[in-house]
């Protein structure tokens, strides 16, 4: 499998308190070459990467010497040493075998096929030509079952492959994170719905991600256990942080929090990255309160993803947003499609950080619920990426999108109490025709990023083995 094969310079930003991610390094050049300049070709491509903050676990260039001691030599050095992602890096012509024969042990890891390029002397190109060893070898590991992204300079830009990889080794730090993420599902299969249901076994195998399922009664009796130091420090939080349209009695803030707390025992005890709720047959109708400000707590002051109505791709799409972004994830429902544009919005919270000043909210009643606290604030407008993660059995699919989002006109959802709140919302002008988006659809969350990560988030379904739709 290969994934897109780009030169383009990518710049993620790399958290200085995160660990360095890990890399294997190999070289190649063929015995005949001018081993001198094989080496500095080679030291100069590791270079390039640590200088952009990878951490390189490497070898000295492998030839094809006849008795094969650079390919024993390089399996040794390598054999036992851990990294995520496998730089095979070509600095000249070498036979095909010989890279495969370096690389096999590690077919399970994903790799990098990196063809370096030549330099001017004076007014002539010297190349050892790094791209005939590249373009021998893209079919052929293809074929083979490696999982790799071909990347070459060219020589204009040597070493520009390195922003490159250096974005692809956080696609593949992305899907090691996913290995070990644990969602917290509280009830199961809100309002009977088909769009969010998870199956569990092929999840773990195409994801990796664990889906554990807990009950609402068990998080009804932790919340009778909740400290008032607690509640009060949490209220206390919000009403400092928060902008309430009118009069707020405390009670209508208590039993959410509570709530809130009751959930983050279990995320501590579960280890649990993101959670959703059973909202409409569980909160609202056995609880007779909106959960929508317990998931913003969950956001915002749990650093938890959340999700409405048993969710669990949507839960998983928000941690792949997440991981791959660095951003909040925020999930958004479709309300109307344009001509032109799609109308998006949230019918009970928003992330503190896709908010566009403060976050504003006020008491709001919906069809027979109790009142509670809706979110009305204003959402922050800019390029966006919208995805969604599907299965149908097995075989798993991710709907990605990009396009401009602007601040929606007036409008409502018909069933709050009036005046009726104007519900946080964007109006999201798509890079491609509406009805191209529309005819692919995948459920009625999708989950936004600021930015364009089109790129980084199919390269991650390649490697993953999901199909992009």
């Amino acid at each position: 499998m290969t994934v897109a094969s780009s030169n383009q310079h990518i710049n993620l930003p790399l958290s200085s308190t995160s660990p360095k991610i890990k890399v294997g390094f190999v070289g190649f050049g063929e015995v005949n070459s001018p081993r001198d300049l094989i080496e500095r070709k080679c030291d100069l491509a590791r270079q390039a990467l640590e200088a952009l903050g990878l951490e390189i676990i490497s070898t000295s260039p492998v030839s094809d010497d006849l008795a094969g001691a650079d390919e024993a030599r390089a399996r040794r050095d390598l054999t036992g040493k851990e990294f995520d992602l496998l730089v095979v890096c070509l600095a000249g012509w070498i036979p095909s075998h010989t890279v495969i024969d370096v690389i096999n042990p590690w077919i399970h890891k994903p790799m990098v096929l990196w063809g370096l390029t030549g330099i001017y002397e004076e007014d002539r190109l010297v190349t050892t030509a790094d791209q005939a060893g590249t373009s021998a070898l893209r079919d052929p590991m293809e074929a083979l079952g490696f999982r790799f992204k071909y990347v070459y300079d060219t020589p204009d830009e040597p070493f520009g492959g390195a922003h490159t990889i250096r974005a692809f080794s956080e696609v593949v730090h992305t899907a090691v994170r996913l290995r070990s993420a644990r969602v917290g599902m509280m009830g199961y299969r809100d309002m009977r719905l088909y769009a969010t249901l998870v199956d569990g076994v092929s999840l773990r195998r195409v994801v990796g991600v664990e889906v554990d399922v807990f009950e609402t009664l068990e998080i009804v009796q932790r919340m009778e256990n909740q400290s008032l130091n607690d509640i009060r420090d949490v209220t206390d939080r919000l009403l400092s942080t928060w902008q309430f349209e009118g009069a707020i009695d405390p009670k209508v803030i208590e039993t959410p929090v509570r709530m809130f707390l009751a959930l983050m025992e279990k995320v501590r005890e579960r280890g649990y990255q993101a959670i959703s709720l059973i909202d409409v047959d569980g909160v609202k109708k056995l609880l007779n309160f909106p959960p929508g400000l317990v998931m913003s707590l969950l956001v915002d002051q749990g650093g938890v993803a959340s999700i409405p109505e048993n969710d669990g791709l949507g839960a998983v799409s928000q941690l792949i947003v997440r991981y791959l972004t660095g951003q909040v994830g925020a999930y958004f429902e479709f309300y109307e499609f344009f001509k032109d544009r799609l109308l998006i919005g949230v019918p009970d919270f928003i992330p503190s950080e896709v908010v566009d000043g403060p976050v504003r909210t006020r008491l709001a009643k919906f069809g027979s619920l109790a009142d509670g606290l809706l979110n009305t604030s204003k959402v922050k407008t800019g390029g966006v990426t919208l995805c969604r993660l599907a299965s149908r059995g097995d075989n798993y699919r991710m709907h990605i999108t990009t396009g401009e989002a602007v601040t929606p006109r007036k409008w409502e959802e018909a069933g709050w109490d009036q005046p009726a709140p104007q519900l946080p919302g964007l109006e999201v002008f798509l890079d491609s025709p509406v009805e191209n988006f529309t005819q692919k659809v995948l459920g009625q969350h999708y989950i936004l990023a600021y930015g364009n990560y089109l790129k980084e988030i199919a390269d991650l379904c390649r490697l993953l083995g999901i199909t992009v739709i």
